[in-house]
Parts: structure tokens; C-alpha cells; sequence
């Protein structure tokens, strides 16, 4: 495909792929750009325009038939043929066209019902009215007349345009979610140059490192780290949580976020397509476009729909032809039409992509990233969660209360021997004993070298020719230290030559929102059970503390996937829910894995599902979110199957027998477009579903 290229996909079938806009060769629909748009400003849609112009064309000449033919006046049958002739074949051609090329890719669909409706209506009324006399006296009405259809053929064109019209619209206003968090982004910034100015510059010009002013109620251009001022941040646009956040010199910023109060200076560390709502806008698009195993079951069932119709049409042509009142044939073909016409597979395949199109959506402007409708869709299975400690039930952000020495260098040293090894780890604990390194104003002693990092056990180096270990008990036993102190708090070893030198106690504060979570999320009936390498002292501190259900401790990173696995094969439906460190073997091995992201590290590609505030109510509100959006697919598929079961048989005559009722081809192109636009409208009321639970 040609660089540059916009490619268009079905919002049906997404294995379409096209160079430029067009119709899907397996369902007819309108195909859409594939990738997240550039802006929040929507160019025209061509298809929405080129229907709404063919729909006033037909409009304005359909008029004027409709009136004729309820006023049952007596016309030149000429009239009604040039009336409808641009109707039919101009402003219904799109109609045809997917008709004929669904006959050639021998995929029947929707189009293919409304072209052979139209289209033996139309034809039967130009011979009808060129050359009467070749029908016979079954074509005949009781003054020996032919029956013409102009008018019928005309008004079913309009209002399958006015359908698809309508159709258009609501699909723009499904996917109109991307667009909102477009508008978050700012089009320019305040960029301070190097002699102290400012100057307003197009956000395309931003480069990393640059130095940005926020003033009060402006939008973050970059996701940064503030280094002068502070101020109040809104961040619900991307964490779901209402509550402003105060930020302070060395915090992070993300581009859309809200500066609500103060004045600071952001330095840009990610700018353009890099920055955390850019990956929102690509991750939303992405799923929107995915699929819903549930969907399969439509796919199976529109495989056979179309020729099914056809076979009904035919049939119900034959029974009125052979056992119907005069005129027989007449009443063969307006009911066969009928038939055609009202049956719709287009409700039936819009039932799928329209819930996961609005949820996608919905999620994203409430902190929950859906990488793929298949997570969406498990989550309202699963009744097991299991939950990293560090990162997500914690903060993840580890402070050092006490340095205990066990040997003759005091606490000052060796914190700073600490800190020289841990400078080059990305260890939240790493993290800690350089920022209590940093508090007590310590500086290196030396270069650390050789540096090793043991997964689930800790950290080596060589600092000074001295071999230094940091990390649990494990590490020490290796390092040929078998006794080491035992504490309830979490206890972080240092051993010089292997020799125990000295531990520093760290804590992790819980969450403040994880005690509630918890209790929301057992009271949505799932069991909790807590996967953590701390010892078994501390995880049962925390576990009890917050109310977790089972606690393992003592599970190395690279085992948690066989705690999942070993959950799994008992039958249980499982979520994995952590903070993208070290957890992507347990996120993947899960049936629906929960990345928490935080700040700028959030890790939207390693899991289903990304909370982008690492906030466990989020889970919650997606359990919500999920449910809600398989209830709303079974309400559309059976809206598209209860459809056609009721209406299929009435449009065929079955009423007539016993209440002398026949559905009209005109009434039955009225109920094909309202099943394809009640599916759409009860799809978009997810929008206004309430994620928050007491």
C-alpha cells in the first residue's frame, strides 16, 4: 500500500482493508480510516454527504407519488415513471452497485435484498407500463388494469437513504469519543526560551526538553516533570478520579491534564504521538475495531440469513401466485418484495461493533484503556482476581524508616553505599534508599561496576573492590550469610564482602482508595487473593489490613504465572492485576490481564485492560463496563433476531388468512431502516452508563 495512504476498514468486518473510502465487499456497509485521527476537527464524511444529497433528490420527487398514490388518483402511469426513474436509478445506484458486486464476491447481504427489491419493482412496472398486454389476466385487477409500482420502488429508494442517513450519523456520534479526547490536547504552548522570554508556539514545534509555562485553567501540551511552581491538576480526562491533584516541583504531567490553580514550568520529556493520550487515542481506535467472540454468533447466523430471505421471498411468491385472490401475481410480487425489503442483516451485524464501539469509548474517558473486545468481554466472566502488592495494592513508592548498622560502618555510609549501587536500578526499593541517600545529602563514595540485577532477589555491584549485595534474605543465603534478622516490617539486607553489613526497614503505604476497592470489588462476587516475593510477616500485615481473601507469599516474579495457571486448571475464571514491572508472564498468562499505570510509565501494551490511574476502583468500574456492554450486544441481538422472526412472516402474508392484512413494501422499508437505527441508539445509551459505585 502507497506510504501516506489512508486506509479504510468495516466497522463489521475489520480483516477489510482499503486504499481510500468504499464500501466492504462482504456486508456493503460504508468503510471508515483506519488509525486515530490526527484532530479533533472531522472533516465531511463523503459518504454521509453524497447519501444526504441523492436523499433530497429523492425526497422531492418521491413526494409527490407518495401523495398520488394515497389519494388513489387517477395518473398517467408516465408520470410515476419519470418521477421514479431518477429516484431508482440515480439516487439508488450506490444500491445497486453493492448489490451486484455482493453477487459477484458471492457474499449476500443486506444490499442485495434492497437491489432485487427496488430493482423487480422498477422493471415490473416499465414492461407494466410499455407493454401491457404481455401479462396476463392473473396480472390483472378487476378493471382489467396492470398494476404499476413506481411509487413504491421510489419511496422504499428514499427511505433506505434516509436509513442509511441515519445510520451514518450515529456511527459518527459512536466514535466521536476519540474526537473528545482530541480536544483535550492543546493546539499551542508557552515556550520559555533560554534568555528568560516567552513566546506562543504550535504544539507540533515542542521538542523534548523544552522548557513549557501552565498557566491557571490551561491544558499540559507534553507529558513532563515540573521544575519551578506547582499547582492543581485535573486528571480525570485520563484516571476517571474527579479529584484535582496537587503537583509540586519533580512530579509528573501528562498532555490534556488541566493546570486548575498556580503557575509552573514543565520540562517536556514526551512529546507528539509519544505522550500518554496519543497512546489513548491509537488504544481506543484499536478497540473499537476488535472483536467480541460473542460476535461469532451473529457471523454464523448471517451466513445463512440472506439466502434464507431470498428462499422465504421466492417461497411466499409461489404460495400467492398459486392459492392468492385476483390479482395473484400482483400479490406475489408485492409480498415477495415485502419480504425482501424488511428483512435486514445489517441489524444483526451492527449488534457487536456498535456496544464495543461506544464502551471503547466510554472507557477510555473513565482511566480504562480496552486493548481488545475479548478482554472486555472476559472480564464479566471472571471470578477470580489475583493482585500484585507493590505497585497495586501499595503505592509502589517504598520509604526507608530506619538504617540499622551490623558492623563498623555507620548508617550515613552505608546508606551511601546503598544509594551508589541502587543508582543504576529501576526498582521501586532501588528507588527508595537513593531518595533517603538524597534527604540525608549523601554523596557517592565511588562508582559502582559489575552490576547485576537478581529477579526476585536483589541487586549486586562492586563499589570501591568491595563485593556489595542488596536485597532479601534469599540474596544472603546466597552470599553465604545464613542468620539475618528477623522484623514484621519489610527488611532490605546489605552485605560488603559477604559479610552482613547492615538492613534498612522500608514501608509502602497502602492506597488510600484500596480498602474500598476491595470491599466493592468482593461485594461484586469475586474471590481476592494477594501474589507477592515480601515475606509471609508483611503480606499478612497488608492482606489483613485491606480484607484480601488468601494471601501467597514468598512468589517470585517469575512464578506468579504458575500461581495463575495453577488457577486456571481448577476451573477458575482469572484476572491478574498488576503494575507492569515485573508482572507481564502473570498478566499474560491470566485470562484477562490488568496493567495499573501510573504517571508516564503506564504500560498500555502488556495486558487487556490498562487502569491508567493504578487505582483499583477502576477494576471495579470496569466489571461494570463489561457487564453492561454484553448485556447491551444480547439486547441488540435480539432486537435483530426477534425482528425478523415477527416481521419476516407478516411482510410474507401471513395476517391475510385471518385478519386480511398485508404489510406494505413501503411500511417494510421503514422497518428495515428503524431495526438498523434502534440497534445503533441502544448501543450509544452505554454512553451514559454511571461507572461509580457508592
Amino acid at each position: 500500500m502507497k506510504e501516506g495512504m489512508t486506509i479504510y476498514t468495516c466497522p463489521m468486518h475489520p480483516e477489510v482493508r482499503n486504499e481510500g473510502p468504499g464500501s466492504c465487499p462482504i456486508c456493503g456497509m460504508a468503510l471508515e480510516p483506519m488509525g486515530a485521527p490526527e484532530t479533533a476537527d472531522a472533516p465531511p464524511d463523503p459518504e454521509l454527504v453524497d447519501m444526504k444529497r441523492r436523499l433530497v433528490v429523492a425526497s422531492m420527487l418521491s413526494a409527490p407519488l407518495l401523495v398520488m398514490s394515497m389519494g388513489e388518483m387517477a395518473v398517467n402511469p408516465w408520470i410515476p415513471f419519470l418521477l421514479s426513474s431518477p429516484v431508482v436509478l440515480w439516487a439508488g445506484f450506490p444500491f445497486f452497485e453493492r448489490g451486484y458486486a455482493s453477487l459477484k464476491s458471492r457474499h449476500l447481504n443486506m444490499f442485495t435484498l434492497i437491489a432485487m427489491g427496488t430493482g423487480v419493482s422498477f422493471l415490473y412496472s416499465v414492461v407494466a407500463t410499455l407493454f401491457p398486454s404481455l401479462f396476463p389476466s392473473a396480472f390483472q385487477d378487476h378493471m382489467g388494469k396492470v398494476g404499476v409500482y413506481f411509487e413504491a420502488a421510489a419511496v422504499i429508494t428514499t427511505l433506505v437513504l434516509l436509513g442509511q442517513v441515519l445510520e451514518l450519523r450515529a456511527r459518527a456520534q459512536a466514535s466521536g469519543a476519540i474526537r473528545e479526547l482530541l480536544k483535550l490536547a492543546p493546539k499551542t504552548a508557552s515556550l520559555l526560551s533560554s534568555d528568560g522570554s516567552e513566546k506562543e508556539v504550535d504544539i507540533g514545534e515542542i521538542r523534548v526538553g523544552d522548557h513549557i509555562r501552565v498557566r491557571p485553567g490551561g491544558q499540559i501540551p507534553v507529558d513532563g516533570v515540573l521544575i519551578s511552581g506547582d499547582g492543581v491538576v485535573d486528571e480525570s480526562m485520563l484516571t476517571g478520579e474527579s479529584m484535582p491533584i496537587t503537583k509540586r516541583v519533580s512530579d509528573q504531567v501528562s498532555a490534556g491534564t488541566t493546570n486548575q490553580s498556580g503557575s509552573f514550568v514543565v520540562q517536556a520529556k514526551v512529546v507528539g504521538k509519544g505522550t500518554i493520550l496519543s497512546q489513548i487515542v491509537q488504544l481506543v481506535s484499536e478497540a473499537q475495531r476488535s472483536r467480541a467472540p460473542i460476535a461469532r454468533l451473529a457471523d454464523r447466523a448471517a451466513e445463512f440469513f440472506v439466502p434464507a430471505v431470498i428462499a422465504i421471498a421466492m417461497l411466499s411468491a409461489v404460495l400467492w401466485g398459486v392459492f392468492g385472490p385476483a390479482p395473484s401475481f400482483a400479490y406475489a410480487l408485492v409480498n415477495a418484495v415485502s419480504v425482501l425489503i424488511i428483512a435486514c442483516p445489517c441489524a444483526l451485524g451492527l449488534a457487536t461493533p456498535m456496544s464495543i464501539m461506544v464502551a471503547a469509548g466510554k472507557g477510555a474517558r473513565s482511566g480504562i484503556l480496552i486493548r481488545n473486545a475479548q478482554a472486555l468481554e472476559t472480564l464479566a466472566k471472571v471470578d477470580t482476581l489475583v493482585l500484585d502488592k507493590t505497585g497495586t495494592i501499595t503505592e509502589g513508592k517504598p520509604q526507608v524508616t530506619k538504617v540499622s548498622t551490623l558492623s563498623h560502618i555507620d548508617e550515613d555510609s552505608l546508606l551511601a553505599i546503598a544509594a551508589t549501587v541502587e543508582k543504576n536500578s529501576e526498582h521501586p526499593l532501588g528507588r527508595a534508599l537513593v531518595e533517603a541517600a538524597q534527604k540525608r545529602k549523601l554523596t557517592s563514595v565511588a562508582e559502582a561496576v559489575s552490576f547485576q540485577s537478581l529477579n526476585g532477589l536483589g541487586v549486586i555491584a562492586q563499589v570501591a573492590g568491595q563485593r556489595i549485595a542488596i536485597g532479601n534474605e534469599a540474596l544472603m543465603n546466597q552470599e553465604g550469610i545464613t542468620k539475618v534478622p528477623a522484623s514484621e516490617g519489610g527488611l532490605i539486607f546489605i552485605s560488603v564482602d559477604g559479610v552482613l553489613a547492615g538492613a534498612f526497614e522500608v514501608s509502602d503505604p497502602v492506597k488510600r482508595t484500596t480498602v474500598q476497592a476491595v470491599r466493592q470489588l468482593k461485594a461484586q462476587g469475586l474471590k481476592l487473593i494477594m501474589v507477592t516475593g515480601d515475606t509471609n510477616a508483611v503480606a499478612e500485615r497488608i492482606g489483613k489490613a485491606v480484607g484480601i481473601d488468601e494471601i501467597r507469599a514468598g512468589v517470585m516474579p517469575d512464578k506468579k504465572s504458575e500461581v495463575i495457571l495453577e488457577l486456571k486448571k481448577k476451573g477458575f475464571v482469572v484476572a491478574m492485576a498488576g503494575d507492569g514491572i515485573n508482572d507481564a508472564p502473570a498478566l499474560a498468562a491470566a485470562d484477562v490481564g490488568i496493567a495499573m499505570g501510573t504517571g508516564t510509565d503506564i504500560a498500555i501494551q502488556s495486558a487487556g485492560l490498562t487502569l491508567v490511574g493504578g487505582d483499583l476502583r477502576g477494576i471495579v468500574r470496569a466489571r461494570i463496563l463489561s457487564r453492561a456492554t454484553l448485556k447491551n450486544i444480547r439486547q441488540n441481538l435480539f432486537f435483530a433476531f426477534a425482528y425478523n422472526v415477527v416481521l419476516i412472516p407478516i411482510a410474507a402474508g401471513a395476517l391475510y388468512p385471518i385478519f386480511g392484512l398485508l404489510l406494505s413494501p413501503m411500511i417494510s422499508s421503514v422497518a428495515m431502516s428503524f431495526s438498523s437505527v434502534s440497534v445503533i441508539l441502544n448501543s450509544l445509551r452505554l454512553r451514559s452508563l454511571k461507572l461509580e459505585v457508592a
